[in-house]
């Protein structure tokens, strides 16, 4: 809301009609939007959308990285890293302001299971490209907002 800009909520979550609780969780996450906002429902088409609506007085706001990343598990390694470029890609020739919500995978304990293994090694890379690129990063834990560019340094790859 503070860039001025007519903002875009782009949901990518997916309403699962046999999971209640999960249908709640979304609806409680609707409602809390203000109504001035457009909501995209986008589980897979990030870069599309992206491109869609590139223009400059508009913040699309991505929510979330993390599941847009396991809906697309089932890509093999060289589908994903396609979709990954694709999207680096679109992000320098977009007009929009772009605001990235992601989970810290990187945190927690290495899943048992090599699903969970890929997930937390896709979402872990995205988020590093991204934060290498995008300005500011912040980092948001224990109610507390932390500027990563003003108080980190990035790593190396």
């Amino acid at each position: 809301m503070q860039t001025g800009k007519q903002v875009i909520y782009v949901a990518t979550a997916q309403a699962d009609p046999n999971d209640v609780e999960w249908l709640s969780r979304i609806e409680k996450h609707q409602q809390r939007r203000p109504a001035e906002w457009t909501t995209l429902l986008v589980p897979v088409e990030l870069v599309a959308t992206i491109r869609d609506y590139c223009e400059s007085d508009r913040c699309l706001l991505v929510d979330s990285l993390g599941t847009w990343v396991a809906n697309l598990l089932d890509r093999d390694a060289a589908g994903w890293e396609k979709i990954v470029h694709e999207l680096l890609d679109s992000l320098t020739q977009t007009a929009s302001t772009i605001i990235f919500v992601a989970e810290e995978t990187g945190w927690g304990v290495v899943p048992a299971y090599p699903i969970g293994r890929t997930f937390r090694d896709r979402l872990g890379a995205l988020v590093r490209d991204l934060g290498i690129i995008a300005n500011p990063v912040y980092l948001v834990t224990g109610g507390h907002v932390l500027n990563l560019r003003i108080l980190g340094s990035p790593l190396q790859k």
